[in-house]
């Protein structure tokens, strides 16, 4: 019998399976020839889905989205921690996230924002060994029955169009 005052599903739990893979010791760990956004740096701003290049960052919209327009502020170099950054990173990602935002609010329309660093893999880092900072639009009612029921999330646009349409609306 349960004695939690918030009721008997207090300790219920969620069930992903497909994470077990990002709790393995080598899961999020990739060297410069396999980073995802070293790679990123080295093609075309579309086919590496970069939405803006600074001098030591840029920013990329993230692959496996939590809301569209999900994107992530990166590095140029592939470091994996903030205290090894250089101060000229700090000043860029700091600028980065702040127009990020204003871009997400003009373009999508977004009222309010997830931002944060996942440092390492204990602390759910995908990609452990080079720093990038995930910056979430959030809109009321963005969270509706398909992930509850449906187990699938519904983005009404593709990463692509996204990309375009913030890359096309980004101002410093």
């Amino acid at each position: 019998m349960s004695t939690d005052p918030r009721g008997p599903h207090a300790w219920d739990r969620l069930w992903a399976p497909h994470r077990k893979e990002y709790l393995a010791d080598e899961a999020g760990n990739f060297d410069a020839d396999s980073c995802p956004f070293c790679i990123a740096q080295g093609v075309s701003d579309s086919e590496g889905l970069v939405v803006v290049r600074r001098s030591a960052t840029f920013v990329v919209m993230n692959k496996y989205p939590y809301n569209s327009g999900h994107l992530l502020v990166c590095t140029n170099r592939h470091v994996p921690l903030y205290d090894e950054l250089t101060p000229e990173e700090v000043i860029q990602i700091g600028e980065l996230t702040a127009q990020a935002m204003r871009t997400l609010r003009t373009v999508a329309n977004a009222a309010g924002f997830n931002i944060g660093l996942n440092q390492g893999n204990v602390a759910g880092a995908g990609v452990a060994d080079h720093i990038h900072q995930h910056i979430v639009p959030r809109w009321a009612g963005d969270i509706n029955f398909m992930p509850i029921v449906g187990g699938t999330k519904v983005l009404p646009e593709l990463i692509e169009q996204t990309r375009l349409l913030l890359s096309e609306s980004w101002s410093d």
